[in-house]
C-alpha cells in the first residue's frame, strides 16, 4: 500500500516569488470589509484577504481605455510653452529698460497740451 504525503500541494513553476505589501486607511479597509462580507469570508481569518485580492485583480480583463496617458508628450509641449513665456517676458523687460518712461513722457506731454488750453480758454474769458 502506497502511502500518501501530507501538507501543502507542490505549486512548480507556479511558485509566488513576487510580493507586494499593500496599506489602506480607514476607509479603505471599511470598503474592503464589505467586499469580503459580501462574500461571506472573515477578514481577520488568515489567508482569506489574498486570493480574494488576486481573484478580484487577475480575473478582471483590462481595457485599453484604463491605461494612463503618455504624460512625456504633455510635459515637452508644457515645457516649450514655459520657455516661449520667458521669452516674451524678458523682451518685455528689455524693451522697458530702453526707455521705461515713453508712457510717462505721452502722459506728460498730453498734460501740457491740455494746460496750455485751459490757460487760453481762461485768458480769453477774462478778456472778454
Amino acid at each position: 500500500m502506497e502511502r500518501k504525503k501530507g501538507g501543502r500541494k507542490r505549486l512548480g513553476n507556479n511558485k509566488r516569488y513576487h510580493n507586494i505589501m499593500l496599506r489602506f486607511n480607514d476607509m479603505e479597509y471599511d470598503k474592503l470589509k464589505t467586499i469580503c462580507k459580501s462574500y461571506h469570508l472573515n477578514i481577520h481569518e488568515r489567508g482569506v484577504i489574498s486570493p480574494l485580492l488576486r481573484r478580484l485583480v487577475l480575473d478582471r480583463k483590462s481595457e485599453e481605455r484604463d491605461r494612463l496617458p503618455n504624460t512625456s508628450d504633455l510635459a515637452h509641449h508644457i515645457n516649450r510653452i514655459g520657455s516661449n513665456i520667458n521669452q516674451l517676458v524678458k523682451l518685455a523687460n528689455l524693451k522697458n529698460q530702453r526707455s521705461p518712461n515713453s508712457g510717462l513722457m505721452d502722459e506728460i506731454r498730453r498734460t501740457n497740451e491740455l494746460l496750455s488750453a485751459l490757460i487760453e480758454i481762461t485768458l480769453e474769458e477774462q478778456m472778454g
